[in-house]
């Protein structure tokens, strides 16, 4: 008697168990709806997945990968092994379709390869071939103005659309730019002989040859020309590279509760051009009376990949007003502006860009260079953005018949 009272309290227990974890996990997945409908709808949405990764044993997994994906990586020993990899090319390089509703446009451009000119020896020679990458030929591209658009969503995208003011503007009071670094490890190419502990392949630690450095130097130009500017110098790919975008994203939402004047956020990244045979090149713009700096290109988000992100659009036209200002000035420093499917975080902010600085190839202080050109021309940019943003207030505290400040 005595063994099966203590059998059915075990029981017991068991199902208290069991209750509790189903009712926390009912409140994971509704957490993010506002009506009965959302959260009946998103429990019928996770509860097939839930129960197929039980099936396969990959209920606990802290990685994005689906369970297709799970399964399929399973049958490889080699591919379970490195599954951290795979899970972050899959989260940062997948580009998922949208649901089709009959309404979708078709693509409007096809992205094409950009040809690549000699370029004159770099005045820091680092011993890598160089490379000035420029788009010969519009066909492909959405061209605004001198900017040429790269994209490979389903947006259509309209110049007149694209030269509207962008909404973001500089305010009064308080730090307005953030510069942070999602890969904060992608380092250059020092001259040969330089000693460099490296974290992986083109990836360090030490600040002074990887794209925190160029943050530095980025950081005091924007502070020299008066825009109040905070430059967050963590690693977020190190030590796990998987996350980073994760870990970023929570940086920037922390920066944007502790300082609300913040308008605009600069994520600097560097880019990596190889040939066939994987031997780097570097990206260089020759300059007359300034010096070879590192070209430069700009990633735009979207909602492409399905993730909210309304506001793509505003982060996109401020990317086109600074290319055209650089370009202006610069004809060959900046390569063609890419929009994605995937959102980047640009999200968090209508303000927000992805600066890729050079190439792996790059020696540190070409890019270095590079950023303290874009760095000069962005600040003119809301500068001048700012001035019409008043003139503006003005213009309707005048039309209204209020007193102008």
């Amino acid at each position: 008697m005595k063994q099966k009272k203590s059998i059915a309290g075990l029981l017991r227990r068991l199902e208290a168990g069991a209750l509790a974890v189903g009712t926390l996990w009912i409140a994971f997945v509704t957490a993010g709806s506002d009506t009965a409908a959302s959260a009946v709808s998103a429990l019928g949405a996770a509860l097939p997945e839930e129960l197929l990764r039980w099936e396969l044993g990959d209920l606990w997994s802290r990685d994005s990968l689906s369970p297709a994906a799970a399964l399929t990586i399973r049958e490889s020993p080699l591919l379970t092994a490195a599954r951290e990899e795979v899970a972050e090319l899959w989260s940062l390089e997948r580009q998922e379709q949208p649901e089709e509703d009959g309404e979708t446009q078709a693509p409007v451009t096809v992205p094409v390869e950009e040809t690549p000119v000699d370029a004159a020896t770099p005045v820091e020679d680092n011993g890598v071939p160089a490379k000035t990458l420029i788009p010969t030929d519009p066909s492909g591209y959405t061209v605004c103005g001198l900017v040429y658009i790269s994209n490979s969503t389903s947006h259509a995208l309209s110049a007149p659309e694209l030269q509207r003011p962008f909404a973001a503007a500089l305010g009064e009071e308080g730090p307005q730019l953030l510069i942070l670094h999602t890969h904060g490890s992608e380092s250059y190419t020092p001259v040969p002989g330089t000693e460099v502990v490296w974290s992986g392949d083109y990836r360090t630690t030490d600040y002074r040859y990887n794209v925190v450095k160029v943050g530095d130097e980025m950081a005091e130009v924007f502070a020299q020309a008066g825009i109040s500017v905070l430059h967050d110098r963590t690693l977020y790919d190190y030590p796990s590279y998987t996350g980073a975008y994760d870990r970023a994203l929570a940086a920037i939402q922390k920066y944007l509760e502790r300082y609300p004047s913040i308008r605009f956020v600069l994520d600097v990244h560097r880019d990596a051009i190889e040939d066939g045979q994987g031997n780097q090149y570097k990206a260089v713009s020759e300059i007359e009376s300034v010096g070879v700096p590192a070209q430069m290109s700009l990633v735009m988000g979207s909602d492409g990949s399905g993730l909210e992100h309304p506001q793509w659009l505003e982060n996109l036209r401020l990317a086109a007003a600074v290319q055209q200002d650089i370009l202006e000035h610069y004809p060959t420093l900046m390569r063609p502006v890419l929009l994605r499917n995937s959102r980047y975080n640009q999200h968090a902010t209508t303000g927000s860009l992805l600066l890729e600085v050079g190439a792996a190839g790059n020696s540190p202080e070409e890019a270095v260079l590079a950023g303290r050109l874009f760095a000069e021309r962005m600040s003119a940019v809301l500068t001048a953005r700012a001035e019409d943003a008043e003139e503006e207030t003005e213009e309707a505290a005048r039309e209204s018949g209020e007193a102008v400040p």
